[in-house]
C-alpha cells in the first residue's frame, strides 16, 4: 500500500521534470542541489518507482515519470486554488447584474455558481432582458452591472467579447434556399429593421416574417424545428444548426460588441468582484472568438 503523497514533494518533482536539470530546479525552489535530489529521492521511495533517468546532460522521465506529471500538476495547481480562495476576504451586500438571455444558459450559470461559492453572503439578483432595457436600467440606478450589445461602438464599457451576429439555419432543413426566406426575428426590436432585415434588403433577398416571439431562444426554437431562419449571435447557435455564410449568399448581419457596463452612481466591493467573475467567465469564448 502507497503511503500518501506529499504535495511538496511534487511541487520539486514538476520542477524538475520541467527543468530537466537538478541545479537548475534548485534554483528555481530556492533549495540545494542535495535536497533537491532528496525530496526526487523520497517520493520515488515512497511510489517505489523510478521516476527520472539520470544522464550526463540532466534528466528524463521514466514513463512512469511522464504519467505522474498530469496528477502531480492536478494536485499543485488545485491545492494552489485552495490557498488563493482561503485568501480571498468574503464579501457581502447586493450586487445586481443584468445580462442578455443569450448568455443566460452559458456564461451566467458559470459565473453566479463559482461567485455563490466563493462570496456566500452576497445577495445576487438577476435581470435578464433586452440591451436598451438593461442601460435604462443602469442609468435609473436600478442596477450595478449590465452585460449589453453594442452595435454603433458608442457604449462606454468593458469589452468582454466580440461575437458577430449571422443568419442561422438547420442542418436537417434547407429553408435557406426558398423564396421568399422564411425568417424569425424578434417581435418587438429596433434591432430586428435596423440591422437584421435590412441585410437581407441590402442584398436583395426577399423574405417574410414567418415567426415571432420575444427570446433568443425561441429563435433558436424556430431554426431547429424548421419553420424559419434567424439571426443569432455566432456563440449561440445551435449544434444542430449553422451559419450561412456568404458562400450560402448571406451577409453577417453585424459585429456586436458585448460590452460589460457600470452603474455610473455608486459600486461597491462585491460588485467589483462580481465584475472579475464575469470577465473571468467570458474569457474562454473570447478565445474561441478573438477579436
Amino acid at each position: 500500500m502507497y503511503a500518501p503523497l506529499d504535495s511538496d514533494l511534487l511541487r520539486t518533482f514538476l520542477v524538475v521534470a520541467e527543468t530537466g536539470n537538478f541545479t537548475k530546479a534548485a534554483e528555481d525552489v530556492g533549495r540545494t542541489q542535495s535536497a533537491v535530489s532528496m525530496q526526487v529521492k523520497r517520493l520515488e521511495e515512497s511510489l517505489g518507482e523510478a521516476l527520472f533517468e539520470r544522464g550526463p546532460r540532466g534528466v528524463v522521465l521514466t514513463r512512469r515519470g511522464d504519467q505522474l506529471v498530469p496528477y502531480a500538476r492536478r494536485v499543485v495547481g488545485l491545492l494552489e486554488e485552495t490557498a488563493a480562495a482561503m485568501r480571498v476576504k468574503p464579501l457581502d451586500g447586493p450586487v445586481r447584474i443584468g445580462i442578455p438571455e443569450e448568455y443566460s444558459q452559458t456564461v451566467l450559470p458559470r459565473a453566479l455558481a463559482a461567485f455563490a461559492e466563493r462570496h456566500p453572503a452576497v445577495e445576487v439578483t438577476v435581470r435578464c432582458d433586452y440591451t436598451f432595457r438593461q442601460m435604462t436600467a443602469l442609468e435609473n440606478d436600478d442596477l450595478d452591472l449590465a452585460v449589453v450589445f453594442d452595435w454603433h461602438e458608442r457604449a462606454a464599457g468593458e469589452i468582454l467579447l466580440i461575437d458577430p451576429t449571422v443568419w442561422v439555419t438547420s442542418l436537417v432543413h434547407r429553408l435557406h434556399e426558398r423564396t421568399p426566406l422564411p425568417i424569425a426575428v424578434y417581435g418587438n426590436s429596433d434591432w430586428c429593421t435596423e440591422f437584421a432585415i435590412r441585410s437581407l434588403q441590402q442584398h436583395g433577398l426577399e423574405y417574410r416574417i414567418a415567426f415571432t416571439c420575444d427570446t433568443s431562444g425561441g429563435l433558436k426554437i424556430a431554426i431547429s424545428s424548421g419553420l424559419a431562419i434567424a439571426a443569432l449571435s455566432r456563440s449561440n447557435i445551435s449544434a444542430d444548426c449553422r451559419e450561412l455564410s456568404a458562400a450560402d449568399g448571406f451577409p453577417m448581419v453585424d459585429s456586436s460588441r458585448v460590452v460589460l457596463r457600470r452603474n455610473p452612481y455608486h459600486s461597491s466591493p462585491a460588485v467589483e468582484g462580481m465584475a472579475e467573475m464575469i470577465r473571468e467567465a467570458f474569457r474562454p469564448m473570447s478565445l474561441l472568438h478573438p477579436r
